[in-house]
Parts: structure tokens; sequence; C-alpha cells
């Protein structure tokens, strides 16, 4: 059981945690270098568990985790009392799940709109951040997942739109004769990573279940879109990342039906309260930008 005199030695942990060092952990928190390291081997020597591996950056076990999460619950308790205590000595940190696609498109000005809080996010496809969620390593997702984790809460945040796109000279070389399976198998498609299944979902309305696709990985919604100005491959990204493009002509859309993905906000419901600033903030941004039909 942890007891009061453990939360110098929690707080270390939570900002070797934050910023991968022992140094910069001391540097955040006013004291020697020595001083972090006597309150993290005395805690595990209490504990009778290693809470870090001293690699280079400094690395959590799954304790270490367990305990940094519990702490950044506390204070997120705290500071919502902060109305009746006074202000926060500290802000606490989420750890968010979320989408890059969101992250870039439609979702930053919600986390920016609530200053007092410091964000973990965890980037992961909208079909799989809510494992984070199931596995207790965040507080929050947004997800492609209806279905409410146990212990959470879900919002319907609306849908949001994807149009698959390709520089003229793209389509000229690789869709002479129009889309067809064959063309779509030569075809390069610039995909995020290997969970992202949006493409073969656009590819089989035209070419049936099980889409055969040439694939680069590019782990960046950006330099999707600006590999696929280069012609470097067709791209499938929220439909807005291209109104710039389409206007201009660098870009065509390859079809004028665009693919929906309805996307929602799992809250863990232990943390509802402190999550509420935060909710309001993600729905707001979601009824701006996301498609709610």
């Amino acid at each position: 059981m942890l007891n009061s005199s453990d939360y110098p030695a929690l707080e270390a942990l939570a900002h070797i945690a934050q910023t991968g060092s022992f140094d910069l952990a001391a540097r955040a928190l006013g004291v020697t270098t020595g001083a972090i390291s006597q309150r993290i081997s005395g805690f595990e020597d209490r504990l009778g568990t290693v809470l870090l591996r001293r690699t280079s950056p400094v690395a959590l076990t799954q304790h270490g985790d367990r305990l940094v999460r519990h702490f950044n619950d506390v204070r997120l308790l705290e500071n919502a009392l902060s109305d009746i205590l006074g202000p926060a000595k500290s802000r606490p940190t989420l750890r968010i799940a979320v989408n890059a696609d969101s992250i870039a498109s439609w979702a930053l000005p919600a986390f920016a709109a609530v200053p007092d809080i410091l964000f973990d996010f965890e980037i992961d496809d909208q079909d799989h951040s809510d494992r984070w969620l199931r596995d207790g390593a965040v507080v929050a997702a947004i997800t492609a997942r209806s279905a409410p984790v146990r212990g959470c809460d879900v919002t319907p945040l609306g849908a949001l739109p994807y149009t698959a796109v390709a520089s003229p000279a793209f389509i000229d070389r690789h869709f002479p004769n129009g889309l067809t399976a064959d063309a779509l198998a030569q075809a390069p498609a610039l995909i995020f990573n290997r969970k992202d299944r949006l493409q073969h979902s656009w590819a089989s309305r035209i070419c049936g279940p099980n889409p055969r696709l040439s694939m680069h990985f590019l782990p960046s919604t950006s330099d999707i879109t600006h590999a696929a100005r280069l012609g470097l491959g067709w791209a499938l990204n929220p439909t807005h990342s291209f109104a710039d493009d389409l206007e201009t002509g660098r870009l065509i859309a390859l079809d004028d039906q665009p693919l929906t993905t309805p996307l929602y906000w799992q809250t863990a419901r232990v943390s509802s309260d402190v999550l509420a600033p935060l909710t309001a903030q993600i729905k707001r941004a979601a009824k701006a930008t996301l498609s709610q039909s």
C-alpha cells in the first residue's frame, strides 16, 4: 500500500516518465539528480519491484507505468477541487489515445482549449485506440468503436469524411482507363501503417471484398498529403485537408463519394468529473467539423 511519504518518489517517477531522464526530472523539481535517484531507489526497495529501466531514454516497467497513472489520477482529482482548495500546485497529465487523422484535422483545438492539463498522446488507429482503454493505459480515447469499453462512457462525435485523391500525372499514368481492380492493384497507395484499413475499405467499393493494393507506408498524415502531391501514390485523408489542393487542381478526387468514419469519445467513468471540461471541448470541436448526419 502507498502512504503519504511515497508521493515525493511518485512525483519524481512521473517527471522521469515525462522527460525520459533523471537529470531533466531533477531540473523540473529543483533538486539534484542524486536526490531523484535516491527517491526512486528507496521507493523500489520499499515496494520490492523495479519501476524503471535505466535505458536512454529511461523507460517505465509495467509497475512503474501503473504508479505514474495513479499519480496522474490523484493530480486530476486535486485539479477538480481547485475551486475549493485553490490552484493546483502542478498541472495533471492526461494520457489520451487518439487517431492521427483526428489530431491532424480537427481535435487539437479542443485540447488547446483546456490549458490547465498536460497531455500524453498515444497515437493509434481509430479501430484500435479503444485497446488502450481496455488495458487501463489511458483515461479517454477517440475511437471508431461505438460499444463502450467496460467502465467507460461513450459520446458520439460525428463522422470524419475521407476523400481518395491523386495528382493529375499519377492519374494519367496509373488510371488511363479509370479505376479498375487491376489498376488499383498496381497503383501504390499511401498508407499510415499496417493497422490502417481505410484504403482497403474505400477500394472494396470498386473492386469488391479483399482488394489487392500496392502500398507505401508513411506514418504521417501531412506527409501523406505531400507525397500525393509529388505523385508518390494515391492518398485517402480527411476531405478538408485536401480542400486547397482540390480547388487548385494539384490533386484530383478519384471518386465523388467520400468514405465516412464515425468517431466516438470514450472516457473512463471514474475520471468523468475531471474530464468534463475536455469532453465539452471535444464535443464542441466535433460539432463544428465532423458530419453530424
